[in-house]
């Protein structure tokens, strides 16, 4: 029997879940992971050699390093990285990320100095990762991140642009921007003809058929333009090895001198690397759902490679989220993908030097333009500018780009947490008079704090004398600076005649500004201080401790915190009221029919008896409102909730008096009682449900009165003229969750996909 696959839609399996082949089948002595490595890592790590063997060449190229130090790290990176770090899927090797700060240091410190740096650096990493700090790298604004990569992109694609055109690259980006326009006037025709082709062939690659883009249109490219250039005779610059990659491999070298610097770029590679791999590693992990990443392995895994590189004389190694993301779209399963792509890599780069050195440096310009733009990504732009970030975007790309990697990141980190700062301490302050009244209201919403006495001061100016003025003070921190500013121009403004109210929306209180330090309060005091039973502790809250009558303590706190938020809605239903509901429920104290249907004023037209009733004959209460939201309010739904633990149903079910009054009442229960001992459906679908059999009551009683409900006439008249939908709720008061009942059964209530909703669109405002 088919099953139906729990991955999340966009992500691929994480280990293979088959078992065992059956017997017979030919492979029984095969374990289940050597099968799955055949089956799927094998295929994937293939893909991922083809992917990163131009991408290796094109970073080295591009960063002013050997071409072997490219395909050095790309088979470290897959082997030690894939078998140490703690991302099974992520696969590592040299990136762009790193190409403009490895040329830069290659240019102050010479490649075998850069090559101790790698070293360095390595060992860093591996610190960080016993140290177990690893994940400390994930702080940082992910707008940086993301200008960070766009600058380096640019950075990339003014370089290589001059390759393309037949020219050499500058050695900085204002050099490659300035020169750019003599460049075009001596460009050479052949180079920039391949340049061309290779960036067509991989912009329009994923606009051809499936079973063409099997091949990945980066390898494609490079064998296109290199196999037109040979067939044509083309005379351009081709890649250059000087022997095997055995004879590349050397030493790193000791720095002789300006150890600051050297120490200062150890920091700037380490750091950089770091952040790269683990913000590679959680995209990853987005994008399949077997094991989540171990990010301080991860870091011992990326310092190890590292390490070995930089002895090796290779490039800096990081995850990487081409490489990596193509992995897991080729389906592979565990880390052998990424270990065997190194493995192919080495193949390749000591049987096959020859057909390396055939590719003409204007092809792999040509790649490394098209990486370096898609580094550019419209979507953060979009959601730098969405969330107020675009300034930091813009700054820390520019950054980037004119001055360096290491000075344009901290640029843009030190602007993000100053608008950061910002943002958490300001706080508004409006001062306005309210209309059609003699009274002003002042507004203070946001972190009040010390900084905010000049704006405080402002607008307290403002104010005329002898007025009567609320001061609604939305604010989830307070310290003593700024209460001591409101209360002391609240006593100034009452003593010249004037009347300050106070009301508290949020979580900071006035009455707790003395008694302790401040501190940022939880939003839920305040949801406590709104739906809490008045014999739970409210300390703090206004008129708290004035009165001994909990009812008279109850409305100074409502009139200080929220009534001032009920009048503008109130103000709406002054001259009438147009309900949505009838809602008939059990007169229960604990049932609180707004709350438990996240309703407002005017929502619900309540009527509420004991056992939430409707009897056929004998209760013109009932009947009077029922008729009167029907026929004159036009309610558009009528609703009937009762609730576990009624009172009604258990003296009901035991059948034990409960007075002469309530006796009589409860005779109009008698046929849900009937109902429920023969059985009722809704009676065994709430015993399969676990429920008690008070409980199992309740529910067949709001059964029978649905059915009631259905006979009387002016419900039978509103469903078949204007549509009016009659059902049934049961509260369960120990979970706080409300059940459908319906005349055949129950349904759970769930919540309405909440997450999927906000993927799909914006919350609307209102209810």
């Amino acid at each position: 029997m088919a099953t139906k696959s729990s991955n999340p839609p966009g992500t691929q399996p994480g280990p293979d879940p088959e078992g065992p082949p059956p017997a017979g089948s030919g492979t029984r002595f095969r374990s289940p992971r050597i099968t799955s490595i055949l089956r799927h890592d094998v295929p994937a790590s293939i893909v991922v050699f083809l992917v990163a063997l131009p991408l290796s060449l094109g970073i080295a190229i591009a960063s002013g390093a050997p071409v072997a130090a490219g395909l050095i790290a790309a088979v470290i990176g897959g082997i030690v990285a894939g078998s140490l770090g703690g991302s099974a899927l992520q696969v590592s090797g040299p990136a762009a990320g790193l190409t403009v700060i490895v040329a830069e240091s290659i240019h102050q410190f010479g490649w075998k100095v850069t090559c101790f740096i790698v070293v360095a650096a390595g060992v860093l990493q591996i610190v960080f990762g016993l140290s177990r700090i690893a994940r400390a790298a994930l702080a940082v604004a992910p707008v940086v991140v993301h200008a960070m990569l766009a600058g380096i992109g640019i950075t990339i694609a003014l370089q290589q642009l001059h390759v393309l055109l037949g020219g050499e690259s500058n050695s900085t980006a204002w050099n490659n921007l300035t020169d750019l326009p003599a460049q075009l006037l001596s460009l050479h025709g052949p180079a920039t003809l391949l340049g061309l082709i290779v960036i067509a062939i991989m912009l329009g690659w994923k606009y051809l058929p499936q079973r063409v883009r099997v091949v990945p249109g980066a390898l494609a490219a490079i064998v296109a333009a290199t196999v037109l250039s040979l067939v044509l005779s083309m005379d351009v610059k081709r890649v250059t090895i000087d022997g095997s990659l055995f004879d590349a491999i050397g030493l790193p070298e000791l720095p002789r001198s300006d150890w600051a610097a050297i120490v200062v770029m150890i920091l700037t590679f380490a750091l950089i690397a770091s952040v790269e791999s683990l913000l590679s590693a959680v995209a990853i992990d987005k994008m399949h759902t077997g094991p989540r990443a171990d990010f301080d392995r991860e870091m011992i895994g990326q310092g190890s490679a590292n390490v070995l590189s930089g002895l090796l004389g290779g490039l800096p190694v990081t995850g990487v989220i081409v490489r990596s993301s193509t992995n897991v779209a080729a389906g592979a399963r565990s880390r052998a993908s990424a270990v065997l792509h190194g493995v192919w890599l080495l193949v390749f780069s000591v049987v096959l030097v020859s057909l390396v050195e055939q590719i003409p440096l204007a092809a792999l310009a040509g790649l490394l333009i098209v990486i370096g733009v898609q580094l550019v990504k419209l979507a953060h732009i979009r959601l730098a500018h969405r969330t107020g970030d675009l300034l930091v975007y813009a700054v820390t790309l520019l950054a980037v780009v004119f001055l360096n990697l290491l000075e344009g990141v901290l640029i843009g980190l030190a602007l993000a947490f100053a608008l950061l700062i910002w943002r958490v301490v300001r706080v508004a302050v409006t001062v306005e008079p309210l209309g059609g009244t003699d009274r002003w209201l002042i507004r203070i919403d946001g972190s009040c704090t010390f900084l905010s006495l000049p704006k405080l001061s402002t607008t307290f100016a403002k104010v005329p004398q002898g007025v009567a003025v609320t001061v609604e003070m939305t604010v989830d921190f307070l310290d003593h600076a700024a209460y001591d500013a409101i209360t002391d121009w609240a006593r100034q403004h009452e003593s010249n005649g004037g009347t300050v109210d106070f009301v508290e929306i949020g979580e900071a209180r006035m009455a707790r500004a003395e008694a302790a330090p401040p501190s940022r309060s939880l939003g839920r005091v305040v949801l406590d201080d709104v739906l809490g039973p008045w014999r739970v502790d409210r300390s703090g809250s206004a008129g708290a401790g004035d009165h001994d009558d909990p009812l008279v303590t109850g409305i100074a706190a409502y009139h200080r915190g929220h009534a001032h938020l009920m009048r503008p809605h109130l103000d709406e239903l002054r001259d009438g009221q147009d309900p949505d509901s009838f809602f008939l429920t059990c007169s229960d104290s604990r049932i609180v029919p707004n709350v438990i249907t996240n309703s407002g004023p005017g929502d619900l037209f309540t009527v509420r008896n004991v056992g939430n009733l409707v009897p056929q004959h004998g209760d013109a209460s009932v009947e009077a409102a029922l008729v009167f939201a029907l026929e004159k309010l036009n309610v558009r739904s009528v609703v009937v909730c009762g609730h576990s633990s009624c009172g009604a149903m258990n003296a009901l079910h035991s059948g034990e008096s409960a007075g002469p009054g309530i006796d009589n009442w409860l005779e109009h229960g008698q046929p849900s009682l009937a109902r429920y001992h023969a059985g009722h459906p809704v009676g065994r679908a709430a015993e399969a449900a676990g429920f008690g059999p008070v409980e199992q009551l309740s529910m067949v009683n709001i059964a029978v009165q649905l059915e009631n409900l259905h006979r009387h006439p002016s419900v039978r008249r509103a469903v078949e003229e204007r549509g009016v939908a009659v059902s049934g709720l049961f509260f369960d008061i120990a979970s706080a969750r409300l059940i459908e009942v319906r005349v055949d059964g129950i349904a759970p209530i769930e919540n309405d996909g909440v997450l999927e909703q906000l993927h799909r669109e914006p919350a609307s405002a209102g209810k």
